[in-house]
Parts: structure tokens; sequence; C-alpha cells
């Protein structure tokens, strides 16, 4: 398997008297495309520019392929890391960024970057500087994805681009990926959008990890559970609720940590589990430590 793994052991990460990230752990596993999760502020961003070593870290530890990235050659080399500014010169054409990257990224695949320039409609001869917001956001991601390395960040870097843009780079990173395997890990709001590409999610709130899981384990964590007030009250007794909610005598319970005999005791108590959305139990989980009550009169 190709791509660089991360090992994140007490990462803590100050400005000034800001904690951004509080002694988090985490580990990436190398090859698989994996979902950083969290609200604004949460820590996503400086997570990813200390991987990158974009900003150095106040204390604990960091290994990108089992090294320090902080000044190092080989593990930089086989970084990229790409936010919605597309971090790149403002006032250069687009030509010369992409001449720039294919001089000085080994993997760099000039033919993948022109084929997205033009699924972008994007002109070479362009300044970044002139162009809007979602272009600028659209050779972000021609940028991140052709460069191919074995570790590549995209921090929110789609967010600019329309729905249209957006499902095409999905489409292009998948595609791409499966072809040619690497490490990505990908920033993102959009987790309705984006939950069918992840594999693995890391979830940060103000600071700290929430969870880390394989995507379909996070998934099947999550149920929802209706019916009669009281007989769902009696099932969720002692459970870990996120969220509730009433209309009448019915109610609808979200419980994070599904458990083998959910199915029967449910049929016994005549209720219905089902499902719920990655999008939702990550807003579920982030309104925490006080679990989400909603009750509504007919």
């Amino acid at each position: 398997m190709s791509g660089f793994g991360v090992e994140v052991r007490d990462l803590t990460a100050r400005y000034d008297t800001t904690v951004a990230l509080d002694a988090v752990s985490f580990s990436i596993r190398p090859g698989v495309i994996t979902g950083l999760l969290g609200r604004n502020g949460s820590g996503k961003t400086t997570a990813l520019s200390v991987l990158a070593a974009f900003r150095r870290r106040t204390s604990g530890t960091v290994l990108v392929d089992g090294e320090d990235p902080w000044e190092n050659e080989r593990v930089l080399a086989g970084t990229c890391l790409v936010r919605e500014s597309g971090d790149v010169a403002l006032d250069q054409k687009l030509k010369r960024t992409l001449d720039f990257l294919g001089d000085r990224r080994p993997l760099f695949s000039r033919e993948l970057a022109d084929t997205l320039m033009d699924r972008f409609e994007l002109d070479p001869q362009s300044q970044p500087n002139r162009l809007s917001r979602g272009k600028r956001s659209a050779f972000g991601v021609v940028v991140g994805l052709a460069s191919r390395t074995p570790l590549t960040l995209l921090d929110e870097v789609h967010l600019g681009m329309d729905a249209p843009s957006r499902y095409a780079f999905y489409d292009v990173l998948l595609a791409d990926w499966l072809e040619h395997p690497r490490t990505i890990v990908l920033s993102s709001h959009l987790i309705g959008e984006v939950e069918r590409l992840l594999e693995d999610v890391v979830v940060l709130d103000r600071g700290t990890v929430l969870t880390v899981s394989d995507a379909e384990t996070l998934r099947s964590g999550g149920l929802t559970v209706t019916g009669p007030v009281a007989a769902v009250e009696a099932f969720v007794a002692g459970r870990d609720v996120v969220a509730r909610q009433k209309l009448g005598g019915t109610a609808q319970a979200t419980l994070v940590g599904a458990q083998a005999d959910d199915a029967t005791r449910a049929r016994q108590s005549g209720l219905e589990l089902g499902p719920v959305a990655l999008q939702d139990l990550f807003v579920h989980l982030t309104d925490r430590p006080a679990a989400v009550s909603t009750e509504k009169s007919r």
C-alpha cells in the first residue's frame, strides 16, 4: 500500500494565549482517504498545517511516514497541503505555477492537470488574483490532485466551488486515487457530500479529538429509535442519547453505540429503528456535552 502514514500523539498547538489543539492524538492510515471533520474553530486547519510543517507544534509528537516533518526534506517533498486559497502565487499565470510544480514535484501529472484545467474551464494564461473564488478553489483542486504526493492534505479546498464543480472534484479524486493510491486527508463541512469518499474519519471539536473511527463503524454505531414516548424512554435508559424529539405521544431518540440485541428489543417493544446519516451524527456529536432536546406540539 502506497502513501504516508501519520501518527500524532499529545499534539498541542497554541497561538499566543489561544489553544488551537489541546493534547490531541490520532493516526491516519497510509493509502486511504480520511475525513478530518469539525466545526469552524475545531482545529482542523491547525492540525493540517502542523502535518505539512507550515507551522511548528507547541508540544507533542508528530510523525509522517515515521519521521518528524519539521524541516524534513524527504517528508516535505512527499506532502502537499492545499487550502481553499490554493496556496499559489496570486500574480503568476496558472501555467507558470503548473510548470513550477512539474519541475519540483516528482509525481506531478501534467496530463491530469491539463485534464482538470479543461474540466473546470480554467485559462492557463489567467492569474489567480483575477479569478472568482470558485475558479481559485478549482485551481487549488488541480494543484492538490495533480501533485499526487504520498500525503495529500486538502483543507476545505472545494468550498468556493459550485455544486456541479464539487461533484466533478469528488469523482476525479476517487477515480485518480483508485488508479494512483496515496494518503488523502479531506477536511470538509459538507459531510453529506463527501462521506461516500471516506474510509476513515477523525472528528475534532474545540481543539480536542472527539472520535477516530473507520467511517462504516461510525455510521453503524448510530441509530434512531421511534415509537411511544414511554417505550422509547425505557429503551434508551442508561444509553448514550445525543438527540431527542417529541411529537404528541410519539418520541424519537438518536443513540450512539448500537448493541447486538437492539433489533430484538425494539421489535418486542413495538419500536422502529433507523440509521443515522454521518452528517446528522456529526451534528449531534458536536452539539454536546448536553444532548439536544427538541419538543414539538401538534
